[in-house]
């Protein structure tokens, strides 16, 4: 026999069936004691959906603009920005809620999808021109070169910002691994200020969180900064350098005393040999205040860290020079004077010789050194010490008044010679007394040299002439 087929019940309002949900059970425990249906339920909130925003997100992969003005829409590139924009608030909204609600864990990966395929990209060749081989020529050098898609490029760094500060470290934990930090890290090449600057708080932050990624994260920009040092090209700006070590300057503040062996290592291995490069003007404040940190926190550290700097003077930069006296004017500023007498004779030899420099903006700023108290009261603490270092600066300051061809750096000399007089006025006589015997016997050694060129070219005319 075939089954039997029973047609469908028709629906009935009267023994219509209640819901079980939870929801409904819910709102049967309501203190205001209303039934289902009695009272309208309050609208959701305007809340973006989850899939509804990944597919948002999703549209925003392609990057396919190339901000040349040919063959583009701009209907296009404004509508992907506006997007974008679309995207930010989302994430602003979903961090600045109360109580702060996570992202969505589909959300946060097609966020840093999204973030991944819009900013990691090959850069374009250097917009700077090739510089010539004997020298920086900063005047025929743009300002900045900036980036045509950064109407883009910042909206996706406003978005990854907003991710970073809003989520907790377990949720960037599951979602940053190292090759998403190693290509944030390659984008430092940038030309644009304005991209290494966000990213420069981003990389930072993310530092910040990752608490686990640390030693990574620092190893990574040590092997970036010694590139810049040593494997870098002559002519290639250290586009991102000045942005790392303005990061690990924060991080230097933070280290403990007393410093870890591998913190030593990378003041000795990293920071100094980049005293050494062409470009060191471009990024000097930020290495500067990393190094004057070491010596704050280790004040044993001076005596390498002063010897790195003399050895990486340069002969031939100007303004390379005026930066190292800075520095060495910044690290004698924290020494004790027991510090001070171990360096003072090289540190004080090299800036008499800058004193007696032909270019007058070197010779002014080593000249002003004697305008800080600090370092006039190192060097005029101990007897010891002054007679050690005047007698250089007695040379170039003489030297400096007889025939420095600059009328400032001469009127500047004439005021350091007064106070020198003043604060060691017998030393600077018997020094002054010194340098004018040692003249005499040099001008009395030349004097003997003429005479016997004189001699010999005589008696080489006699020969000439008897035959």
């Amino acid at each position: 026999m075939g089954a039997e087929v029973v047609a469908p019940r028709p629906p009935s309002s009267a023994g219509k069936r209640r819901s079980t949900t939870l929801r409904f059970l819910f709102e049967l425990e309501k203190p205001d004691g209303l039934l289902p249906g009695t009272a309208k339920l309050p609208p959701p909130s305007p809340e973006p959906e989850a899939d509804s925003l990944i597919d948002k997100i999703a549209s925003c992969h392609r990057v396919f603009f190339a901000f040349a003005g040919t063959g583009e829409s701009e209907e296009e590139r404004d509508a992907k920005r506006e997007r974008l924009v679309e995207v930010l608030g989302a994430v602003r909204s979903a961090g600045g809620s109360k109580p702060q609600r996570p992202l969505d864990h589909r959300v946060m990966v097609a966020l840093l999808k999204m973030v991944a395929a819009n900013l990691f990209r090959a850069m374009p060749p250097s917009a700077y021109p090739p510089l010539p081989p004997d020298g920086v020529d900063d005047d025929a050098a743009p300002a900045a070169a900036l980036a045509p898609a950064w109407p883009h490029l910042q909206v996706v760094y406003d978005i990854l910002l907003s991710v970073v500060t809003s989520a907790d470290a377990k949720t960037l934990r599951n979602h940053v691994d190292r090759a998403f930090l190693s290509g944030l890290l390659a984008l430092f090449c940038s030309e644009d200020p304005r991209e290494r600057d966000r990213l420069k708080t981003a990389y930072h932050q993310l530092y910040a969180k990752l608490t686990c990624e640390r030693a990574s994260m620092r190893r990574a920009m040590a092997a970036a900064l010694l590139r810049f040092a040593y494997e870098a090209p002559a002519g290639e700006r250290p586009c991102g350098a000045a942005e790392l070590l303005e990061i690990y300057g924060s991080i230097i503040n933070g280290f403990a005393v007393p410093l870890k062996e591998e913190h030593r290592a990378f003041l000795a291995r990293v920071l100094m040999p980049l005293h050494r490069t062409r470009w060191a003007h471009t990024y000097h404040r930020q290495l500067a205040y990393c190094v004057l940190q070491f010596v704050r926190k280790e004040p044993g550290l001076a005596g390498g860290v002063v010897t790195g700097i003399l050895r990486h003077w340069p002969v031939t930069n100007c303004q390379k020079e005026v930066l190292l006296i800075e520095e060495l004017e910044e690290i004698l500023e924290v020494l004790e004077p027991k510090q001070f007498e171990k360096l003072a004779v090289p540190v004080c030899a090299r800036i008499a010789r800058c004193v007696s420099s032909c270019s007058s903006q070197v010779a002014e700023r080593a000249l002003y050194v004697w305008n800080n108290e600090r370092f006039l009261e190192l060097a005029t603490s101990s007897p010891g010490v002054t007679e050690k270092i005047l007698p250089a600066f007695v040379a170039s300051v003489e030297g400096n008044l007889e025939c420095h061809w600059s009328k400032c750096v001469q009127q500047v000399t004439a005021s350091v010679k007064a106070l020198l007089e003043q604060v060691a006025p017998d030393l600077y006589a018997r020094c002054a007394k010194d340098l004018a015997a040692r003249r005499d016997e040099v001008d009395a050694a030349a004097a003997v040299r003429d005479a016997r060129w004189r001699k010999l070219e005589a008696a080489a005319t006699a020969a000439a002439a008897a035959k």
